[in-house]
């Protein structure tokens, strides 16, 4: 063999290595994120140590030569605080009060004061069959019938009132009890156990009556400039294979500012879903860098922002594999969130002046990661945690500079993550939906106690209140009913 073959091959099995240590970082990687999901959730939290070679703010000044230690006794008295007791009752509670006398006979004396302790009871919800009762009446002359005209009810000729349609919907999606479990309560309780089927009719009922409703609140989402998008999956049964689910996907859409959010259900993750309803949207639109996104960015209009939490968190991963390398990384996210905090206290709702902050303060912090970066990357490996975080960061590094443009925009999805939630717990309960149908009614009402829950909205009041004023509400004013509406 030649001297030329020798280098030829040497060069072969050196790119071979290298593929091969790639691969193993690749896979040891992954087994970490494994073992990490099978031990249940982990803390993104991160406090950077100080390094030994940097003085601590707090450390007494360094001396040139050793001082032998020294003890003193210090004593001082401190004023001993009260101990705040139980948290006071609400005042709206109900009261029922007993009075216990004495057992001895109290003739004659008198009475000086009374000692009063308030404990809690709890009355389980009780069903209550509702007659509605009509008068008739005969008119002068045989001319006919007087008799009152029947309430409207949400669901026509049903026998559930507004206040069990609420009952049986916030059980569901926000207590997540599926229906067959409301049922074994209803008949363990009352004696009453309807069919599952008519749970679903009655839910579906109540989704076809908000319809109108879910679409004036899509109308106020995309009229609003700033959304937050994301999507998460559920399962649906596959009606072409029975037995077998079908992956579907909600896709998220929120508004920070004015607390609203929309989940819209699609049979996939393909960007046909957001494409057609953000059509006619022209804003921010706040995503992490799931490709779809940019090919939405694309469309004259709308300007992409990035999510710096999906950044942080790579960097995040990569602590097992580079500890040295994500710290560094993790540091300087921790004073951009520490910065930003300060920053919104000082500003409050004045978003110009928290812009004017951002870029002096921020802005070069995100620009100081991206310079480390470009030194750093050529020294990792692509494939590792490490590299594949560092190259997220600088793809959608153009994306983060666009937060700092608006003042409205949030540094990351969290707040469109925390309205996920939900529906994440949910899926341990009820596992999947029936069909697509099904799914999207979970998404109309997922939407409607998500902006509840935003509003600080009581949800089983919003929709009971809800079902009875939409049937007959003018449909031009469907605003009036949304959660947390106000004249102003």
């Amino acid at each position: 063999m030649t001297y030329q073959e020798l280098q030829i091959e040497n060069q072969q099995l050196r790119r071979s290595q290298k593929a091969s240590q790639e691969k193993i970082a690749a896979l040891e990687s992954q087994l970490s994120q494994l073992y990490k999901l099978i031990g249940g959730f982990k803390s993104e939290r991160f406090v950077a140590e100080i390094i030994q070679e940097q003085l601590s703010l707090f450390e007494a000044e360094v001396c040139s030569s050793p001082v032998e230690p020294s003890t003193e006794t210090i004593t001082y008295t401190r004023e001993k605080q009260p101990h705040p007791g139980r948290h006071a009752l609400p005042e709206h509670l109900p009261v029922r009060e007993v009075i216990i006398d004495p057992e001895e006979d109290t003739t004659g004396l008198k009475k000086i004061g009374q000692d009063i302790t308030e404990t809690l009871e709890y009355t389980p919800a009780s069903l209550v069959k509702r007659r509605t009762i009509r008068p008739k009446y005969a008119k002068a002359d045989g001319e006919g019938v007087l008799i009152a005209a029947l309430p409207s009810r949400p669901i026509d000729k049903s026998i559930a009132e507004a206040c069990l349609l609420a009952h049986i919907l916030v059980s569901k999606y926000i207590d997540h009890l599926p229906f067959y479990r409301q049922i074994q309560g209803f008949k363990r309780d009352f004696g009453w156990e309807p069919a599952s089927s008519t749970l679903s009719d009655w839910m579906q009922g109540c989704c076809q009556l908000l319809e109108p409703l879910y679409n004036t609140l899509k109308q106020k989402i995309l009229a609003s400039g700033y959304i937050q998008a994301d999507e998460t999956p559920i399962k649906v049964l596959d009606s072409d294979k029975p037995g077998s689910t079908h992956q579907g996907y909600q896709w998220v859409y929120h508004d920070p500012i004015h607390k609203h959010v929309l989940f819209n259900y699609r049979k996939g993750r393909g960007q046909q879903g957001p494409k057609e309803l953000l059509m006619d949207y022209s804003g921010y639109v706040q995503c992490d860098g799931y490709s779809v996104y940019d090919k939405i960015g694309a469309k004259n209009g709308i300007t992409l922002a990035g999510c710096l939490v999906h950044a942080r968190r790579k960097f995040s991963d990569a602590m097992d594999s580079d500890k040295a390398r994500s710290e560094k990384a993790l540091a300087i996210f921790r004073q951009m969130y520490l910065q930003e905090r300060e920053i919104k206290k000082q500003t409050g709702e004045d978003l110009e002046s928290r812009k004017v902050l951002r870029q002096e303060k921020i802005q070069p912090l995100l620009a100081q990661i991206k310079t480390w970066i470009e030194q750093e990357q050529f020294n990792v490996l692509p494939k590792s945690p490490i590299g594949k975080a560092m190259a997220y960061f600088m793809n959608q590094y153009p994306k983060f500079e666009n937060i700092f443009t608006d003042g409205r925009i949030e540094l990351d999805n969290n707040l469109i993550e925390n309205a996920i939630r939900p529906l994440a717990l949910g899926r341990k309960n009820y596992l999947f939906c029936g069909s697509h149908q099904a799914a999207q009614h979970a998404a109309m009402l997922y939407s409607f106690f998500g902006t509840c829950k935003m509003q600080n909205s009581n949800p089983r009041q919003w929709l009971t209140d809800t079902l009875r004023r939409i049937p007959d509400h003018n449909i031009q004013r469907l605003e009036e009913l949304l959660p947390g509406y106000t004249t102003s």
